[in-house]
């Protein structure tokens, strides 16, 4: 269950911890207010996010879907894993293109900060030589990413480019998030083994405690902010995305979600 999922589930059983996510359209994320405090928290999540990230690497157990098709790519390129997480953010970014999707300030940051920290970190982390160590890295790995990710989901940026996609296309064609989620971890997971990524204990590990990690973070952390009111001619406005790339869904149940959604890769 992804985070988002598991905060869904959260909020229909009457959940006591209330998150005030706001969905917001990029322009109106950065008018939000609390801005020192909400980039602060931005950079600092993405750079835990990334440190959790060489952390599964070197714990050698397992990585999440996405850090096994990262590591998969690695074997076959000459370049560090965090280049491959930034040019793979990339791609993904243009991805965003058909979809009529606008990045947001998070989404452009989560680019390059994740990988930027994933090399840094990986240069100061050795592998544990004892079993028990390994398996420090691996847990411990799952609380910094909880934290990270719930720092960068709950200074509401916007999406990372990979469930920006997933957002996106579940947007587009009416099928469900479980659905898309689902299809795209599986044909990343499927994809990264065959090209040599490594899953393990830990890939399991991850995906069962990823989503109540995060959400047991996040109305911690979670930044609250009012949407900056918009003109009369806006106000009723429906349309996914306009042709200035501007608006959302404003009538959509699904907009919180598609707004704030990447508590497992804010990757």
């Amino acid at each position: 269950m992804s985070p988002i999922q598991t905060l869904r589930t959260g909020v229909s059983r009457g959940a006591s911890r209330r998150v005030d996510l706001v969905p917001m359209t990029p322009m109106e994320q950065l008018r939000a207010g609390h801005t020192g405090r909400r980039v602060a928290q931005l950079v600092v999540g993405l750079w835990l996010y990334g440190t959790a990230m060489a952390m599964f690497i070197r714990a050698e157990l397992g990585l999440d879907p996405w850090d096994v098709f990262h590591y998969g790519v690695q074997q076959h390129v000459g370049w560090s894993f965090g280049t491959i997480v930034i040019v793979v953010g990339g791609l993904v970014l243009l991805l965003w293109i058909p979809l009529r999707q606008w990045p947001a300030l998070g989404t452009v940051m989560n680019v390059f900060v994740i990988g930027i920290a994933t090399d840094v970190m990986l240069a100061v982390l050795e592998t544990p030589t004892a079993p028990w160590l390994r398996w420090a890295f691996l847990l411990g790995g799952i609380v910094v990413n909880g934290i990270g990710g719930a720092m960068y989901i709950g200074s509401q940026y916007g999406p990372g480019p990979r469930d920006g996609l997933m957002t996106g296309l579940a947007r587009r064609t009416g099928l469900s998030i479980r659905l898309i989620r689902t299809a795209l971890e599986v044909s990343v997971l499927v994809a990264g083994w065959l090209l040599g990524g490594v899953v393990g204990v830990g890939t399991v590990l991850y995906a069962l405690l990823i989503g109540p990690a995060v959400q047991a973070f996040l109305p911690l952390v979670t930044v609250r902010v009012e949407r900056p009111a918009r003109p009369a001619h806006q106000a009723g406005d429906g349309s996914a995305v306009d042709g200035q790339g501007e608006r959302e869904h404003a009538l959509d149940p699904r907009s919180a979600e598609l707004a704030t959604c990447d508590g497992e890769r804010p990757a």
